[in-house]
């Protein structure tokens, strides 16, 4: 059996922020949570399946230069939902990347949104097809690397 990823755990610095940003505004369920003062965690879900879990701890935001974490990516149905999630994000006042849907690299179908979580985290919106004619923002390396 080849791994496939269970979960992925998130420090933040601001639990009650992160959480409203990953719940209101990507959509998430709140599946359960600690709320005991020094270990204040959320367990955060499609409704049924654990998918990603914030962990109040973190001291600091997010550091691109820092090994670790590069970003996190999650995948849409379609392009047309990577456009809502896109109006829900500049509503909510996000940092993006690149301006609208990108592709993935020169010619290719993939591609999706670029932006930062409230602590600076790198994240994607992206779907395998449907992005065919975006821009790609470099001709020479993939788009999801460098941002």
């Amino acid at each position: 059996m080849t791994l496939r990823t269970g979960h992925i755990g998130l420090n933040v610095t601001d639990l009650d922020r992160s959480l409203a940003f990953y719940r209101d505004v990507l959509g998430f369920a709140l599946i359960g949570e600690g709320k005991e003062e020094d270990r204040r965690y959320a367990f955060l879900g499609d409704g049924e399946k654990l998918l990603l879990t914030l962990w109040q701890q973190a001291g600091e935001p997010y550091a691109a230069d820092r090994a670790g974490l590069h970003h996190l990516a999650f995948e849409a149905g379609s392009i047309e939902r990577v456009r809502e999630y896109e109006t829900a994000l500049k509503a909510y006042g996000v940092d993006f990347a690149h301006e609208g849907v990108v592709a993935h690299g020169e010619g290719a179908a993939s591609g999706g949104i670029f932006f930062h979580d409230p602590d600076g985290t790198r994240l994607e919106i992206s779907v395998p097809s449907g992005a065919e004619g975006a821009p790609a923002p470099s001709e020479s390396a993939p788009t999801c690397g460098f941002f």
